[in-house]
C-alpha cells in the first residue's frame, strides 16, 4: 500500500477514535448554521480554520478559486454545491473566503495579461473565475509588483463572490453573505492563520462595516480599498 495512503489511514483511526460519538444528532440529517466557500489549495484547512470539530456545523465547499458560480444553460449562476444546504437543509449563512498567495488569482491573472494557457480543466476553471477578476485588473494602482497585485485581487475575488450570491435569486434575502480572507503569508496584521472580514452583503468599507458589526471589529480589515 502506498505510504501516503497508510498515513492517511492512521490519521482517520485517530479521527474515528475520538468523533464515534459525535455523529449521533446527525446520522439522519443535517441543518448546516453556514456553508463555506473556500479555496481548494491545500494550506487551506477548512474546518480547522473555523476550530470546527463538530459534524453537521459547516458544508464545507472546496475548489479553485473559491467560486460561487458555474455554467449552466442560460451562462454564469450560483452553484449547486452552494445551493444545496440553502435549499434543502435551512442553512442561512455563506461564507465566502479567499486566501493570500492564492493560485488560481495568480493564473487567472496571468491569462487576463499575458495571454497564458492552461491544462483544459484548469483552464475551465480560470474561465470562470477570470471575468470577476477583469475589472479589478484594470482598476489596479501602477507600481506595485506581482504578489501584491495578486492579494489585492484576491480581495477583489471576494467581493466578486460575494456579490454573485447576493445578486442571484435562487440565493434567499434572508441568507447572510460574507466575506473573508485566510492569512498566512502575514500580509494582513495578525497571526497567521487568521481570518479577516472584508464583506458583509457587498458592504466592503472598512469603516461601516466596523461600525455594524464592532463584536469583529478587530477582524474586519482590508489592504485595498478600490
Amino acid at each position: 500500500m502506498n505510504g501516503t495512503v497508510v498515513d492517511l489511514l492512521a490519521g482517520n483511526a485517530r479521527h474515528a477514535e475520538r468523533f464515534a460519538d459525535r455523529f449521533d444528532e446527525v446520522q439522519d440529517a443535517q441543518h448546516p448554521a453556514a456553508v463555506t466557500v473556500c479555496c481548494s489549495d491545500s494550506r487551506v484547512l477548512q474546518d480547522e480554520m473555523w476550530g470546527n470539530e463538530q459534524p453537521g456545523h459547516l458544508f464545507t465547499v472546496g475548489n479553485i478559486g473559491n467560486r460561487v458560480v458555474q455554467l449552466g444553460e442560460a451562462g454564469a449562476e450560483v452553484s449547486d454545491d452552494v445551493l444545496y444546504p440553502i435549499t434543502h437543509a435551512g442553512t442561512g449563512t455563506a461564507v465566502v473566503v479567499g486566501h493570500t498567495g492564492c493560485g488560481a488569482v495568480t493564473g487567472a491573472y496571468q491569462a487576463l495579461a499575458d495571454d497564458q494557457t492552461e491544462p483544459e480543466g484548469i483552464e475551465h476553471s480560470l474561465r470562470l473565475l477570470a471575468p470577476h477578476l477583469e475589472a479589478g485588473v484594470a482598476a489596479l494602482p501602477d507600481g506595485i509588483d506581482a504578489a501584491e497585485a495578486v492579494n489585492r485581487l484576491v480581495e477583489y475575488n471576494v467581493d466578486q463572490q460575494v456579490e454573485s450570491l447576493v445578486d442571484s435569486e435562487r440565493v434567499p434575502d434572508s441568507v447572510d453573505v460574507v466575506g473573508a480572507v485566510y492569512d498566512f503569508q502575514d500580509v494582513y496584521d495578525g497571526q497567521r492563520g487568521e481570518i479577516h472580514v472584508v464583506n458583509v452583503d457587498s458592504e466592503r468599507r472598512v469603516d461601516a462595516l466596523r461600525e455594524a458589526h464592532p463584536e469583529v471589529a478587530d477582524r474586519i480589515d482590508r489592504i485595498w480599498e478600490y
